[in-house]
């Protein structure tokens, strides 16, 4: 391989981060409760690692902790594999869709913990359902799972609502002027690199004529995890409709 995939990655973060106001503080407090359950030796899945921004914000938190990091997007995948390089003994890539009930059979063993970025509201309510049942029975005993992620206000909470919208707007407007890429233009330039731009059509061909996904609020979210089978369920971090939801096993 020859292309920069840090630097890739590091622009990835830069796009997201216009995206996502506070994305580097949900991703912290994210950490901090697996340190505060697991320590510093314990097995995490991140299920739609993406590119590898969560993956490698694990690998450099916990030295002694393994990853394994799925994901389906055969572009983001190369990527990531290329950016954690020097971590390879310590984290697996497994291709899989999360959609499928069989995304977690190369897992190994039990893992104590399964983490999520900003990817599983691609997934329709009811395959997030069937996802959250996988998890649950993926985990070890005394697992947690916790996923990053928005869930939107609904007409319940309009002025909330609003308010999150201003705010979305917000932060795209100071990313884009601070020099951040937006989601196409991130694509444009990867794929100028060949080893990329080789999987281009094999991505494009994945997720041709998949549905956009309504939104769904946190009482969803929060039911979906409950009625999977964890014990307790719960809200670990929120800046409006961004959050960190949890589930213990």
């Amino acid at each position: 391989m020859t292309f920069p995939a840090r630097d890739l990655l590091n622009n990835w973060d830069q796009q997201q981060n216009a995206y996502i106001a506070h994305r580097e503080e949900r991703f912290a407090a994210a950490l901090d409760v697996l340190a505060m359950t697991f320590g510093d030796d314990f097995h995490v899945v991140d299920v739609a690692c993406g590119p590898g921004s969560f993956s490698l914000r694990l690998l450099n938190r916990f030295p002694n902790a393994r990853v394994t990091a799925i994901d389906l997007d055969p572009l983001l995948l190369t990527l990531a594999k290329e950016a954690m390089i020097e971590h390879k003994d310590r984290i697996q890539f497994i291709h899989a869709d999360i959609a499928l009930p069989t995304c977690f059979d190369s897992v190994e063993g039990k893992p104590q913990a399964m983490v999520s970025s900003t990817a599983i509201h691609w997934l329709l309510p009811e395959q997030q359902t069937v996802l959250y049942r996988n998890i649950y029975h993926s985990l070890d005993q005394g697992g947690l799972f916790m996923n990053a992620d928005h869930q939107r206000f609904d007409n319940r909470n309009p002025r909330q609502k609003l308010m999150a919208q201003m705010h979305d707007e917000l932060t795209q407007e100071q990313g884009w002027a601070a020099g951040a890429q937006d989601w196409d233009t991130w694509f444009e330039a990867a794929t100028r690199h060949p080893e990329l731009a080789e999987k281009m059509d094999e991505r494009t061909a994945i997720f041709a004529g998949r549905p956009m996904p309504l939104p769904t609020p946190i009482e969803f979210q929060l039911a979906m995890l409950r009625q999977a089978g964890f014990d307790e369920t719960g809200t670990v971090w929120q800046f409006l409709d961004d959050y960190v939801i949890a589930g213990w096993k």
